[in-house]
C-alpha cells in the first residue's frame, strides 16, 4: 500500500468520542475549503460504526451546506433513525465552529438475492493503454503558476486515467460526457465496507466539471465558480477499489446557475457496481 493511500485510509478512520459522536481530521489539498469527497467518506465511516457488519451500505444522499475549513477537524454526529427487519437508516451531521456544514442520509441492507439486470458497460480504451491524469498535467507544468506546483503535482492516493482528452487550461467546447478510469494506489483491506466509503470519497473527483465541458470552461477558468450542492450514490454490487473502475459520466442539463451530472461506475468485468448523481453551482462571474 502506498504511503498516500495509507494516510487517506487513516483520515477516513475516525476517533470515537461517544456512542454516536466521532471526530475526523481534515486534509488540506490546497483549496482552503475541505474537499467534498473527504466529508462524504468520513460521514460514511461514522455511520458504518453504528450498524452491524451484516448490513451493507447501499445508498446515501447528502447536502453541502457550508464550506468546511481544511485546517480544522470535523465533528460527526450520527442519528440512528431506524433499524428494520432488512434495512437500517442513519443521519449524519458534520459540524465545524458550532455550525452544521454537511448532512448525509445513508441506508444499509442485509444481503438478499433478487432480480438482476444492468446497463451495458461502454466500450472504451483499457486503462493500461492510457496516461494518468498526473502525466497529462505534468505536460503543462510550465504553464501553471509555480506556487500551485506543490499542491497540483503532489502524489494522490487515487489514480485517475481519463479516456476523454481535455485541455483544462484552454478548455474546448465538447460533449457533455466524460469517462475516467480510477483505482486506489495500492492494496486495500479485505473489509469491503472500506472500499465503499473510499469510492464515495473518489466519486466527487472529475464529476461536476463535466457539466461545463459544453461551455468551454474548467475549474481553472478565470472568474469561474464551481461547487457541489448535493450528491447521491447507490451501490449495486460488491467490488474492490484496488482494481480499475470506469467512471462513465454525463451531464443531461445545466440551467439557472446549476449543472447536473450523472455517473455509472463499472468494474473491469463490466459489472455496474455503483451509480451517482450530483448537482452543483456553475457560475461565470
Amino acid at each position: 500500500m502506498s504511503q498516500v493511500l495509507t494516510e487517506l485510509l487513516s483520515l477516513l478512520k475516525l476517533e470515537q468520542l461517544d456512542n454516536n459522536l466521532f471526530l475526523g481530521e481534515s486534509q488540506d489539498l490546497g483549496f482552503k475549503a475541505v474537499f467534498g469527497g473527504q466529508v462524504i467518506g468520513q460521514a460514511l465511516s461514522a455511520a458504518k460504526e453504528t450498524v452491524v457488519e451484516e448490513r451493507q451500505l447501499h445508498s446515501f444522499h447528502c447536502y453541502f451546506l457550508l464550506p468546511g475549513d481544511a485546517k480544522k477537524p470535523i465533528t460527526y454526529m450520527v442519528d440512528i433513525t431506524r433499524d428494520g427487519g432488512s434495512f437500517s437508516s442513519r443521519k449524519v451531521s458534520a459540524m465545524q465552529n458550532g455550525k452544521t456544514i454537511f448532512n448525509l442520509m445513508a441506508s444499509f441492507q442485509v444481503e438478499e438475492v433478487g432480480f438482476d439486470h444492468q446497463d451495458e458497460m461502454p466500450e472504451v480504451i483499457a486503462p493500461d493503454n492510457l496516461p494518468s491524469m498526473m502525466d497529462l498535467q505534468l505536460q503543462h507544468k510550465d504553464k501553471i503558476p509555480e506556487h500551485l506546483h506543490s499542491t497540483l503535482f503532489a502524489e494522490r492516493p487515487i489514480e485517475f486515467r481519463p479516456v476523454k482528452e481535455y485541455d483544462w487550461l484552454n478548455p474546448p467546447v465538447s460533449s457533455s460526457k466524460n469517462q475516467v478510469w480510477m483505482r486506489a494506489k495500492g492494496d486495500m483491506p479485505d473489509d469491503l465496507r472500506v472500499h465503499k466509503y473510499l469510492l464515495g470519497y473518489a466519486s466527487d473527483y472529475n464529476f461536476l466539471p463535466t457539466a461545463v465541458h459544453p461551455h468551454g470552461r474548467s475549474v481553472w477558468s478565470p472568474n469561474f465558480q464551481i461547487a457541489t450542492i448535493d450528491h447521491a450514490m447507490w451501490f449495486h454490487r460488491e467490488f474492490r477499489f484496488d482494481d480499475w473502475l470506469l467512471y462513465d459520466i454525463d451531464s443531461p442539463s445545466a440551467s439557472g446557475g446549476r449543472g447536473l451530472v450523472r455517473g455509472k461506475i463499472y468494474d473491469r468485468q463490466g459489472r455496474l457496481v455503483a451509480s451517482t448523481i450530483q448537482e452543483g453551482v456553475i457560475r461565470q462571474r
